[in-house]
């Protein structure tokens, strides 16, 4: 089909219908025209309008004509079947394709040249500039840590800026765009934001310079009154609800909502964030924050849960808001909490109370920090006993809201990997290290400003070696599975590495963990211009993600001999049942441990507040009939399914051996 200008009869016709234009030739239509399907809409500048034979159906029952009514449209490209209707302002320099729909909206403007939010320069953890990070609309968790994290690196840093600086300008245009499918209803003024397809914007208040990746699979939604300036949005993200986003990036299946605001922060893939505030944050995937009175600022977070009224401190009024901290992966963080920046918190600890001393903890994971009569108390590996930490790493994979075809963030959802379980094995060594130095009979330890009990201590070591213990006859298992042995050498063979990669010290580059070994070669070979576009980035950081098991196995094998006594080149068949033993007891262990903290829910204290105005009796009818029985309960019920399931694989392995 090709563009006509218009006949004589169709500009009275429009004319007709309250339509203006100063320059009737630089207006073009396809066929079939309808001139009724134009009103009071005023033209200018070079226009061209597609056909009009959709009827759209508004509010699910009625009927509206596709065609424009009560606009002003300069410099625009109309697509087939669009709509547009209660125009307050104008549409200018705007590329609208097929079934869009424009009702009763403000302004949609292009002024002058953009890149639609691409290049902004985010101040994350730094509040003071140092570690920003340019965003464009493909980053993943992975990359942004790098360009945050890896600053001493300077050929990395001008390899990475160069790529992202050529593909900054590749979204160049001093044309908009709004894709198939989008939707603008009840919007204030939108101004150099690209659109993508099946977007929604209805009752947002400001947009400006950014774009929407939006996908059908996975559309982008933006809410009321939401305000929003230097940002990206992510396929299946969403704005709402009074929102503010000044200098943000939000990840794939990600929520801000309820009149949380957040400036020079990033989020990514799931993270949840209500009612609250954010200044500088990197927050890798689920971070959560949903309360009122908590505030996130210039810290690094994952897998976070941010209890009501949980602050930090980045600003000791010297020098300026220069302070920064990590708390990594699977951490809490409990009503009314405080972190006073710097300090690095291990993965999956919990934080109560307010935390002064700055310390690292990222040696000691799965621990609690908890304020009592004045000092600060770690508790090592207590977390590995808690219901919660095990709810967590099952919930986090079924809230996965990514329905895109391609996800940008690679995440690794193990609650025990090479990751944490070197640092247990480190963890381990520093609290044998801290008890030799002390003594045997010190009824306390101090580390990092921190108090650990004796009791403490030793629970520690032991709750440690069960999880290593759990890991490594895991990953046996796991190779054997599938097959009868009848030798020795069938074994050995079996547990031989499969790939070079996976040995040495792990990272976690949020959300994706791999081998320090590997990302240091990415980095080198995008430092030496080896690897010289995004995309080959991409590829190889799913290269990785997909190695992960193999890399892991290789990790195993490595460090086989310190935990065993033996190299995997050595084992017997009598050695493999020992593992078998050794595992099976570690997980009975840990899921009785878990059975007895879950059992905690079901206690008297727990009762309280039940039974109103009732005997006892009542009240714990009461209980039952809201939170059920405890022998009935799905998380109690899975507990002692893994311990029927674990112990007859061991024991299905077992009747495998030569």
């Amino acid at each position: 089909m090709e563009y006509r200008n218009l006949s004589a009869a169709e500009i009275t016709s429009l004319e007709a219908n309250g339509c203006r234009c100063d320059d009737w030739t630089k207006i073009e239509v396809l066929d079939p025209f309808v001139c009724n399907h134009y009103r009071n809409v005023t033209f200018s500048g070079s226009v061209r309008l597609g056909t009009t034979g959709k009827v759209f159906i508004r509010s699910g029952v009625i009927p509206v004509q596709s065609g424009i009514y009560d606009a002003l449209i300069h410099n625009c490209t109309i697509g087939n079947d669009v709509l547009i209707s209660k125009v307050a302002n104008y549409i200018v320099n705007y590329d609208i394709d097929d079934d869009v729909l424009i009702e009763n909206a403000g302004r949609l403007a292009m002024t002058g040249e953009s890149t639609f939010g691409n290049g902004t320069e985010v101040s994350v953890l730094n509040e003071t500039g140092g570690r920003e990070v340019p965003i464009y609309d493909r980053i993943s968790a992975h990359v942004a840590y790098m360009l945050a994290m890896y600053r001493h690196d300077t050929a990395l840093m001008n390899g990475l800026r160069g790529m992202i600086a050529h593909y900054v300008d590749s979204r160049r245009s001093n044309r908009g765009r709004v894709e198939s499918g989008a939707r603008i209803i009840n919007a204030g003024s939108i101004n150099n934001v690209y659109i993508g397809p099946c977007a929604v914007i209805d009752g947002a208040s400001k947009l400006s310079n950014g774009s929407l990746m939006s996908e059908p699979e996975a559309p982008v939604y933006i809410g009321a009154n939401v305000l929003a300036s230097d940002f990206i949005m992510a396929a299946g993200s969403k704005l709402d609800d009074g929102a503010v986003a000044v200098h943000t990036f939000v990840g794939q299946g990600s929520c801000l909502s309820r009149l949380f605001s957040a400036h020079d922060s990033l989020f990514f893939a799931n993270c949840m964030c209500e009612n609250g505030e954010s200044a500088a944050v990197f927050g890798g995937p689920y971070t959560v924050t949903m309360h009122k009175s908590s505030l996130l600022i210039a810290g690094m977070f994952s897998f976070l849960n941010a209890g009501s009224g949980s602050n930090q401190s980045n600003h000791m009024y010297k020098l300026g808001p220069i302070h920064q901290g990590v708390v990594e992966r699977g951490s809490k963080t409990t009503s009314d909490s405080y972190i006073l920046w710097p300090a690095r918190i291990g993965a999956f600890s919990l934080v109560m109370g307010r935390l002064v001393s700055h310390p690292d903890t990222s040696r000691l994971p799965f621990s609690y920090l908890i304020e009592r009569a004045g000092e600060f108390h770690l508790v090592p590996g207590v977390n590995l006993k808690s219901v919660g930490t095990v709810r967590d790493a099952m919930k986090w994979p079924k809230r996965d809201r990514r329905t895109t075809l391609h996800k940008l963030d690679l995440i690794n959802f193990n609650l025990l990997s090479p990751y944490t379980v070197s640092k247990m094995i480190d963890g381990t060594a520093l609290l044998d290290e801290l008890r030799r130095t002390a003594g045997e009979t010190s009824a306390v330890y101090s580390y990092q400003g921190l108090t650990i009990t004796a009791s403490a201590l030793r629970k520690g070591i032991m709750y440690y070696g069960l999880a290593i213990d759990k890991f490594m006859g895991n990953s046996v298992i796991k190779r054997l599975e599938g097959a009868p042995f009848a030798s020795d050498a069938e074994i050995r063979e079996r547990l031989q590495p499969t790939v070079a990669e996976g040995s040495g010290e792990w990272v976690d580059l949020c959300g994706l963990i791999a081998p320090k070994e590997e990302i240091n070669r990415l980095t080198r070979e995008i430092g030496d211009g080896t690897i010289t576009d995004l995309q080959q980035v991409e590829n190889r950081l799913q290269h990785l993600h997909s190695l992960y098991y193999d890399m892991e196995w290789t990790w195993v094998v490595e460090n086989f001999k310190n935990w065993w006594g033996k190299s995997v080149s050595e084992l017997t068949a009598d050695d493999i049942r020992a593992i078998v033993d050794r595992w099976t007891d570690s997980v009975v262990t840990l899921d009785k441990m878990l059975y007895d903290d879950a059992r905690k829910e079901f206690s008297s204290i727990s009762r309280i507040g039940f039974g109103v105005d009732g005997s006892d009796g009542r009240r714990n009818h009461d209980f039952e009939q809201v939170r059920g029985e405890f022998e009935k309960d799905p998380f109690v019920t899975m507990v002692l399914s893994h311990i029927e399931a674990k112990t007859a694989l061991g024991a299905e392995l077992k009747g495998r051996l030569c």
